[in-house]
């Protein structure tokens, strides 16, 4: 399934992710109760230039991703207890909702939407291979938070290499082991 991109005016919400406790635990838990898989697993993703609520930080988190029909679903722990959007919602053994995901066209243009709504950014930072994202702090409109992707051909072919798995899967090897 193609990443699908969203404007301010018209937003599609292509992932729905969860804090969780401990990964390992949790995709067996998903996999379950929804029958989903394989998950592709990082366990420590390296993050650079962490900026929390404006002011730099540090952040060390792992994910797993794994298709549920047209939706990705997102497990992510964070390992540190530093302040993020994580923490403004979870302590390290709380789990629950987290954020969804959206894909801009136009980053800029989707942040100063949210901007203009009164919400701000928690959390942001790049992906040692060159992502990254903006978490918006979104619980005053949703109850959770908004991930917004800077978009690159990598989260493009990784939204591709998830949904492709997902279809093929043989119900064997849960998890794929990701390269972070």
């Amino acid at each position: 399934m193609a990443l699908q991109f969203s404007e301010p005016g018209r937003q599609k919400f292509v992932q729905v992710a969860y804090h969780v406790s401990d990964l390992d635990r949790a995709m067996e838990r998903w996999h379950a109760a929804t029958g989903i898989g394989p998950f592709f697993l990082r366990r420590h993703i390296p993050l650079a230039d962490v900026r929390y609520r404006g002011e730099p930080s540090t952040l060390e988190i792992g994910a797993a991703m794994a298709q549920l029909g047209d939706i990705q679903i997102e497990l992510i722990q964070q390992h540190c207890d530093t302040p993020s959007t994580f923490r403004d919602m979870f302590d390290r053994n709380e789990e629950g909702l987290h954020h969804v995901a959206i894909a801009p066209r136009d980053e800029t243009a989707m942040l100063n939407h949210y901007r203009g709504l009164g919400l701000e950014v928690a959390t942001s930072f790049i992906t040692q291979a060159g992502g990254g994202a903006d978490y918006v702090d979104a619980r005053p409109l949703y109850g959770h938070m908004i991930e917004l992707y800077r978009v690159s051909e990598r989260i493009i072919a990784l939204y591709d290499k998830v949904a492709a798995a997902a279809e093929s899967w043989d119900g064997h090897d849960l998890v794929i082991e990701a390269q972070s």
